[in-house]
């Protein structure tokens, strides 16, 4: 058992580990950038629009409990159903922009993923590394075995 032992640790010794982090180089990535502008700009009027009708339900409801108690039953019953439609509407619209933003960023990731996988081989190769383990996993890694700004530089080129 021991000789297993002597024998397992000098071959781990000269196994070469890199680590990354996926998410910050692919999301500080310029095409991440472009398409987080590009977003932006399709989606800044639904945007708006959500907060406008998110806005406007707020406004419902302090209306109701400033003035609801000097309102008659059918006043309140009345302003109280609006609050409830305008609240529901907000919902409706912000799970659907939600949704749609969500499937969009998988479709980015689900595009980009090619490059990033063809970047980490290139790391592999340039470093002449064993493993590149992604830096959720692991709990500390020497500055030097950080790839994350390389693998940034490549996926900027």
């Amino acid at each position: 058992m021991v000789s297993v032992l002597l024998f397992a640790v000098p071959a781990t010794a000269e196994t070469r580990i890199g680590v990354v982090d996926l998410r910050q180089a692919l999301f500080s990535s310029n095409d991440a950038k472009a398409f987080s502008d590009q977003l932006q700009q399709d989606f800044a009027g639904t945007e708006e629009e959500v907060r406008k009708v998110q806005q406007e339900a707020r406004t419902l409801q302090e209306r109701l409990q400033k003035d609801g108690a000097m309102m008659n039953e059918s006043e309140r019953q009345q302003l109280k159903a609006e609050f409830q439609a305008k609240a529901q509407e907000f919902a409706q619209k912000k799970q659907q922009l939600d949704q749609t933003l969500n499937s969009r960023k998988q479709t980015f990731l689900e595009e980009a993923r090619p490059e990033v996988d063809a970047a980490v081989k290139e790391l592999m190769e340039e470093h002449n590394l064993d493993i590149i383990l992604p830096s959720e996993t692991v709990v500390y890694v020497k500055p030097e075995l950080n790839l994350t700004e390389e693998l940034l530089e490549k996926l900027n080129q």
